[in-house]
């Protein structure tokens, strides 16, 4: 076959666009082992959870999350990943058009011999620098381009396009988490106050109890074991104390370095008590189905699966020939206004093929393939870990919120309780015992009371964040331009979604 068939041959394949190795298709619901609903009951109802840290009414939570969201260091390190990423597409898309670069030179030469001028040098001695000297101006162009006409060239860009988007999603993941992790300190935060007060609370009745203990035993109605027992109760509520302000302190400094600032930024704002952050008692979850669609994990696997499928195109395409044409112009000339009198060119497209290289392309296309095959796996998996974010999330809410209800109940049963234990021995109706007894139980009713109200609060946030609440997923996120000094990159701005179109 002459040179001119081949090249033939291998522009047709071109101009009909030829790209090989599979198309990326996505694969249905059923597919990935999503179920029809829930296992667990669920309210029906999808909603808006783009914002959802606003459904707590609580005016701290949401400045705090927000913040995090412009200032945190891993947020700002995933919008250093997706400018790479938007730079390696660019890089990728480049390498589909011609490389041209250009020169320019100017040479003097001259003719040392034959008279003309001359000079005397410092030591004496004469140099004649001839009379017969020239210019020499030159002028080129060249230019290269790597065809890929069997699509290798296409296939890299479908991969990095896909990676981009998904380099899109696992910041929006990155984001997700942040936001929930503040939320989750801001609950335990919270939670801690309420503990701490009821700590102070019961501190305050026992120093009461301690003093009854002591005038009863004055005047000899009880034995001074009452008043040891009062002592004893109240240093052991005294020493909850330091303990829940170390974890208060710990939450409160994580919360300042959350939202980029130092530990201890964010205690004069959370100083004063406020309740613990109460969401609606349902959250529409909607049908499992639409997972896919909202967390940015799941869309952050499906789009890696989507660039491990358009690399098996591109390492099949190097069992094929390649394509490359190079051409230059020049132009010499001995003085500027005749630059453009003799120019000289050429061009060249040369085929290259591989005819040995021991099985090792192949051996790639086949490593590529397990490469899609892991992706895909990897993407069930994220599906099925979704779902099991949701129900588990569910269920948590579930729980807490009848913790919350029988807590309640035990707290009014224990402080009527306490009332009458209280009121009784100071009668000296009971002994110091049951006292005892009844205001250890007031505290545990409080702090279960509060600690399921936390648990609550921390479930609803769960279920937002495994919903994929805290995002608006008709957005895409994209890499925000350039700006004028490093380390002030403001968080991506996302774009309307178009649908994605992978190169056939």
């Amino acid at each position: 076959m002459s040179r001119l068939r081949v090249l033939s041959i291998a522009t047709a394949a071109l101009l009909a666009g030829c790209s090989v190795g599979p198309d990326y298709r996505p694969a249905s619901p059923a597919a990935l082992g999503v179920p029809t609903d829930w296992s667990v009951p669920v309210a029906p109802a999808r909603e808006d959870l783009t914002r959802w840290w606003n459904r707590f009414d609580d005016p701290v939570l949401g400045q705090l999350v927000e913040q995090s969201a412009t200032a945190n260091t891993d947020i700002a390190q995933a919008v250093a990943r997706l400018r790479q990423s938007r730079e390696a597409l660019v890089q990728s898309r480049a390498s589909l058009l011609p490389t041209v670069s250009g020169s320019t030179g100017y040479q003097r030469n001259e003719n040392l011999r034959g008279g003309g001028r001359s000079f005397t040098l410092p030591d004496g001695t004469v140099v004649d620098t001839g009379g017969g000297g020239s210019n020499s101006y030159t002028l080129g162009l060249s230019a290269s381009w790597q065809v890929g006409i069997f699509g290798e060239l296409r296939r890299t860009v479908e991969a990095s396009r896909a990676q981009y988007a998904a380099s899109g999603y696992d910041y929006a993941g990155v984001l997700l988490s942040v936001e929930s992790e503040v939320a989750r300190n801001y609950v335990i935060a919270r939670g801690l106050q309420a503990q701490i007060a009821n700590a102070r609370a019961s501190l305050g009745l026992q120093d009461d109890n301690l003093e009854i203990a002591g005038f009863r035993v004055q005047a000899g109605l009880v034995s001074s074991l009452d008043s040891e027992q009062a002592r004893s109760q109240r240093a052991q509520t005294a020493a909850t104390i330091p303990s829940l302000e170390q974890q208060y302190n710990a939450a409160v400094s994580r919360l300042g370095v959350l939202t980029g600032q130092a530990p201890g930024a964010l205690k004069p704002l959370l100083q004063a008590p406020r309740p613990i952050p109460s969401g609606p008692a349902t959250i529409g979850a909607g049908i499992p189905a639409e997972v896919l669609r909202q967390r940015p994990d799941v869309r952050a696997a499906e789009r890696t699966l989507a660039a491990a499928t358009a690399q098996i195109g591109v390492a099949k395409a190097r069992l094929y020939p390649a394509l490359a044409i190079t051409g230059n112009i020049n132009t010499n000339a001995t003085s500027i206004t005749g630059i453009g009198d003799a120019i000289t060119g050429g061009l060249f497209a040369g085929l290259t093929q591989a005819i040995f290289n021991g099985g090792r392309l192949r051996s790639q296309v086949r490593a590529q393939e397990a490469a899609a095959d892991a992706a895909l796996a990897a993407y069930k998996g994220t599906v099925l870990l979704a779902l099991e974010d949701v129900e588990n999330a569910v269920v948590a809410l579930s729980t807490a919120q009848a913790r919350q209800r029988e807590f309640a109940i035990a707290l009014d049963a224990a402080n009527n309780s306490a009332l009458l234990s209280r009121s009784q021995y100071r009668s000296g109706l009971t002994d110091f015992t049951t006292l005892s007894q009844q205001e250890a139980t007031l505290l545990s009713a409080r702090n279960g009371l509060a600690q399921a109200r936390s648990d609550a609060a921390s479930a609803q946030v769960a279920l937002y964040v495994a919903l994929g609440g805290g995002w608006d997923a008709t957005t895409v996120p994209e890499a925000p331009p350039r700006t004028r000094a490093a380390g002030t990159d403001p968080a991506p701005v996302p774009v309307p979604v178009t649908p994605q179109t992978e190169t056939r």
